[in-house]
């Protein structure tokens, strides 16, 4: 009886799920009509020739437009059919420019009608090109003002009331305001009378100024306010100086001569007199100033002399302190202007958002069809391969007498997982003893029990399918649920047992760890996972660093090396294969941390995320050497090797990153197919929490990965178990094969690209003082300068270069190498600052004149 009534529920279950498919499929071939078309609307050769059609389109309306101001009688004439005989048309555009002239100008809006040219110009630049030459939707806002507003006021300024009938006539022709214009012109008039009518033309371009340009009028009117406010002070200061003029006596006598000083305004140090002679002589002092070997003044003064109080010094001096009757010129201190918040807003408003694709504005992204699909979309039910299977489970439970309740099967795309409930009574380890028993009875490869399932008052038992169905990844990429991720680095792994798709972030893990037997997967996980990124991502916002020990799995993404790819400066490869080179790439990514955490610090900012929220809105100034910060992928294949080769060197660097780097926007993708405790050491497991376990061959290879069974259980070929430091996901991971990934790299390479790839820092040698050497016509052209900086300020930084010069981190960067290599800054010291080798200046310029002299010390 019971197995009757597990056999109607498994037929249910499949009848339930049949309609579901056919219905399905039905809709995807309902959206394949509308899918053609709308794939050919969007196509990118499409959208370049609308484009390109309504920018000449504006052109040609333009022309006709403006022509038609000058030719508009004659046309009009023709246009109305008053002669019968083949007259030509004035317009320079000919008789269809006439008639849409006509159309939009005489008979609509007159002069306003320029204004579709210019909106649909600057629209066909944003279809053609993707981008705005003009903020599009504020232009379309004044410019839908603009049609209606000038028409209406030409022709209020050029009307008459006729004194005989009383209605309102034009003074020019109707071509300059349409029918619009004299419409609206006499229901002014009529309506508000002229003076009304005046009136509300002013309040609608002093609101419009407003609106639009409140904060340069404020601008406007402060600066003025402030010129004015000076220009009188001066004059009043100027008044009282001429009243209260010093009458100093210069005498040999210095205590006469500091107390005549005395009287004379203090002045900042910085502050040199120039020439106290030319100060002009007044009514009460004649002063004649002789310099010679035996006396430093002699003076011819009138005989009396009256001494003034000593002025008290002020406090500070005010900038608008009038200083040229004393031969003194006063430059009053430049700071720097901030912004309010209401200011950065206007700003905002005025230039829009900091767009960082704008530098690669027609970048587009790959499309689906350069995926391949592979198998079904929708898993095929084996009725007979269920019920058989479901047969021999109770069969082996009754058999060692376990009693169930009930049983229920969830097909998915390799796995089947068939849950049961246990009678009363049952402990769950009984059933999960039986694990090889219940494996031999099915025949199976290999059965997973999950005692019990997370969530669920059932246990589980997968068993795989006896003809597993492949996951495309073009399925996958195309499923709503990764095209609408809500994600910073969205990531679509494959399909769950449950036949559903998962997606999960990469910025949340933080970073990934990945590990399984030699051909279970991982090149292929790691595609998709490279692939997804590619599919979502902007060339602006994610740069990869891949490290390729085996110099052939990743070789397929050096074609677009100058769109997402980052290395050192002087390498020529952005793929990296060289051991040593991977030890100088991580310190380099090191310094990159810690550059990207100063900026953070400099801008009261916890994490990448909110850094670059603020910088796109226009609140960092790029002066002070903010940037927009990418994010970055360091991609690890066979870190088994790198350890192997160069073990604690390339250990630390990754820990050190794996520990730091997640709020700066630096994630780690680790791979290797050598899961033992010496490569997976404990550093590494507590530093990536998410981990990938592909098929393994033993349970302790199993439990050093996942810290639990269940990976030696794997079928293989994709079959994957995926943790993030809570429960095992069961995944079959995406299936995107080598064609497919060369094709889209061939497609992104196609494009526009940046110079060169992302070029990271550059780092110290290994012993840390030597750096190569750089020959004077290889030297920055700000060398000098830079040299004389670092003397000044004594302290040798990369830091005070980026402030001072307003350079960029990579040129700064290079400018200390030459310093250094120069002899002017001492060696890399880790932390510490480098020891500046020159006291002064003038030592310096000794030494960059003559470079073989012997340094100071």
């Amino acid at each position: 009886m019971a197995k009757n009534t597990l056999k109607k529920d498994i037929e249910n279950e499949a009848e339930e799920a049949a309609p579901k498919s056919a219905k399905n499929r039905k809709n995807t071939a309902n959206g394949g009509r509308f899918g053609k078309i709308l794939a050919f609307v969007q196509d990118a050769r499409v959208r370049k020739i609308g484009g390109i059609f309504i920018v000449l389109f504006s052109i040609y309306s333009l022309i006709a437009f403006i022509s038609y101001l000058f030719t508009g009688i004659h046309d009009e004439r023709l246009i109305n059919a008053v002669n019968t005989e083949h007259e030509p048309y004035r317009n320079f555009m000919g008789k269809i420019g006439a008639m849409l002239a006509w159309f939009f100008m005489n008979r609509n809006l007159g002069v306003g009608a320029l204004f579709i040219s210019f909106v649909s110009f600057l629209w066909g630049i944003r279809i053609w090109l993707r981008r705005d030459l003009l903020p599009f939707w504020k232009s379309v806002r004044l410019s839908a003002l603009g049609m209606l507003y000038f028409p209406a006021f030409i022709a209020f300024i050029f009307h008459q009331t006729n004194p005989v009938s009383g209605q309102i006539e034009l003074n020019c022709n109707q071509d300059y305001t349409g029918a619009w214009g004299y419409f609206a012109a006499s229901w002014g008039i009529y309506t508000l009378g002229k003076i009304g009518t005046f009136l509300l033309f002013a309040f609608t371009a002093c609101a419009t100024i407003i609106f639009n340009l409140n904060h340069q009028v404020e601008s406007f009117w402060n600066r003025f306010i402030t010129w004015w406010q000076t220009k009188n002070d001066d004059v009043e200061e100027e008044e009282e100086v001429q009243e209260t003029t010093a009458k100093v006596e210069i005498t040999p006598d210095k205590k006469k001569r500091d107390k005549a000083l005395s009287n004379i305004p203090l002045v900042p140090e910085e502050l040199a007199v120039a020439d106290v002679a030319s100060k002009p002589p007044t009514p009460e002092t004649t002063v004649e100033v002789n310099f010679d070997e035996k006396a430093d003044y002699v003076e011819e003064t009138s005989e009396d002399v009256q001494e003034e109080e000593v002025i008290e010094p002020a406090a500070a001096i005010a900038p608008v302190v009038d200083l040229s009757d004393l031969g003194i010129e006063l430059e009053a201190p430049v700071t720097e202007e901030e912004l309010s918040e209401a200011e950065i807003d206007n700003k905002v408003q005025e230039f829009g958002l900091y767009d960082p694709k704008l530098d690669l504005s027609r970048y587009e992204l790959p499309s689906i069809e350069l995926l391949k699909p592979h198998g079904a979309s929708v898993p095929q039910i084996n009725k007979e391969e269920l019920e058989e299977n479901k047969n021999k489970i109770i069969e082996t439970l009754n058999n060692y007498k376990i009693e169930i309740a009930k049983i229920k099967a969830t097909v998915g795309p390799t796995v089947t997982l068939y849950e049961i409930v246990p009678a009363p009574g049952v402990r769950i380890s009984r059933i999960k003893s039986l694990e090889d028993d219940i494996a031999l009875s099915l025949s199976a490869l290999g059965i997973r029990i999950i005692a019990p399932i997370p969530g669920k008052g059932t246990i589980g038992i997968e068993v795989p399918n006896s003809k597993p169905d492949i996951v495309s990844m073009r399925s996958l990429i195309a499923s709503d649920k990764f095209q609408n991720a809500d994600m910073e680095l969205p990531v679509i792994l494959g399909r769950t047992i449950q036949n559903e798709n998962f997606v999960t972030d990469l910025a949340k893990m933080p970073h990934l760890l990945m590990a399984g037997a030699t051909g279970q997967g991982k090149s292929v996980g790691l595609n998709a996972i490279l692939v997804s990124l590619l599919y979502k991502k902007h060339p602006s916002q994610i740069k990869f660093v891949l490290v390729d020990p085996k110099k052939v799995e990743l070789t397929l993404f050096n074609k677009i090396e100058r769109h997402f790819l980052a290395k050192l400066p002087d390498e020529e490869e952005a793929i990296i294969t060289d051991t040593q080179k991977v030890v100088k790439t991580l310190q380099s990514l090191c310094v990159e941390m810690d550059h990207r955490y100063e900026l953070l610090k400099n801008a009261g900012c916890r994490n990448i995320k909110e850094y670059n929220a603020k910088f796109v809105s226009r609140r960092l100034n790029p002066e002070n050497g903010h940037r927009y910060l990418p994010y970055i992928v360091l991609v690890v294949d066979e870190f088994a090797d790198l350890i192997m080769t160069a073990g604690r060197e390339v250990e630390t660097p990754i820990a050190r990153l794996a520990q730091l780097a997640r709020a700066i926007g630096i994630h780690l993708i680790i791979a290797t197919q050598r899961p033992s405790v010496n490569i997976i050491t404990g550093v590494i497991k507590a530093n990536f929490p998410a981990r990938i376990a592909f098929r393994v061959t033993s349970k302790i290879d199993s439990r050093t990965i996942l810290d639990a069974g269940g990976a030696d259980q794997l079928i293989g070929r994709g079959d994957m178990l995926f943790s993030t430091g809570n429960d095992l996901i069961r995944i079959q991971c995406g299936f995107v094969d080598t064609p497919e990934v060369e094709e889209i790299t061939d497609f992104i390479g196609s494009q526009q690209a940046y110079p060169s790839a992302l070029l990271l820092p550059e780092v110290a040698d290994e012993n840390g003082h030597e750096v190569s050497s750089f020959a004077d016509e290889d030297r920055d052209e700000l060398f000098e300068e830079a040299a004389k900086i670092i003397v000044l300020a004594q302290q040798g930084s990369a830091s005070l270069l980026q402030r001072k010069l307003k350079l960029g981190y990579n040129r700064a960067g290079r400018l200390i190498d030459q310093l250094e290599a120069a002899g002017i800054i001492g060696p890399f010291e880790g932390s510490k600052a480098r020891k500046v080798l020159f006291h002064d200046e003038f030592s310096l310029e000794q030494f960059l004149k003559n470079p073989a002299q012997k340094q100071p010390f």
